[in-house]
């Protein structure tokens, strides 16, 4: 991993992380973002996690902490967010995860407070990958019954809600995991909207595997021909 790299993942996680809180996803100390970093002959492979206690709207750089495969980090400096355990973890189960975002956004957790999923009310439901957004069972922060929780939630999708907690999603950057976790911040306030005044109707498992199919080249532009 050259040394530019490793620079430019965690100026675009720091930004991450600050566009988060700016966003109102992140209130205070709480919520975390890590970048997957693949190692070399120089550089083990690891994660770059937000440090534990810093709120997100002041963190730069060189706050990063990195944390290698094996959970490990230099203990003289800064310590990683509690929850860098379930981030290694979810990086392990889904090769695909370039980035992930933690957060307590407020109509998502409140959603995962009733323990509820995000069902199929809306076809945009399918941006995280699947027909509905799952609720990962509560267990308690940083523990590996959490990182166990999480990745079964996970199966099959790139989101999911954490019961009395909060919200996690994964794409291929930090700015892409970000707009997802505010996609699913979006779904769960038109949610919550529409159960308070009725029943939501929901879209049938063929008409979300519709929109599935569609989502496969949904966004991508063709290159332009230079001739």
């Amino acid at each position: 991993m050259q040394s530019q790299d490793l620079n430019l993942n965690a100026e675009s996680l720091a930004k991450c992380l600050r566009d988060m809180a700016s966003a109102g996803l992140s209130c205070g100390n709480s919520g975390n973002a890590s970048v997957r970093i693949i190692g070399d002959d120089e550089q083990a492979s690891g994660i770059l996690i937000s440090p534990t206690g810093y709120a997100c709207a002041n963190i730069a750089a060189p706050d990063l902490v990195f944390v290698n495969d094996a959970g490990e980090w230099e203990e003289s400096g800064l310590r990683p967010s509690s929850e860098w355990f379930f981030h290694l973890a979810v990086y392990k189960a889904f090769p695909e995860a370039a980035a992930i975002v933690h957060c307590h956004s407020l109509e998502a957790t409140a959603l995962a407070c009733l323990r509820e999923p995000i069902p199929s009310f809306h076809y945009m439901v399918c941006a995280a990958g699947g027909v509905d957004i799952r609720c990962a069972d509560y267990a308690t922060f940083g523990t590996e019954a959490l990182a166990n929780n999480l990745i079964a939630a996970l199966k099959d999708r790139r989101a999911c809600l954490m019961a009395n907690h909060g919200q996690l999603t994964f794409s291929d950057s930090p700015q892409a995991a970000l707009d997802l976790a505010l996609q699913v911040e979006d779904l769960a306030g038109m949610y919550n909207r529409a159960k308070s005044i009725g029943t939501p109707t929901l879209l049938t498992q063929d008409e979300m595997q519709e929109v599935l199919e569609k989502f496969k080249d949904y966004g991508v532009q063709k290159k332009k021909s230079l001739a």
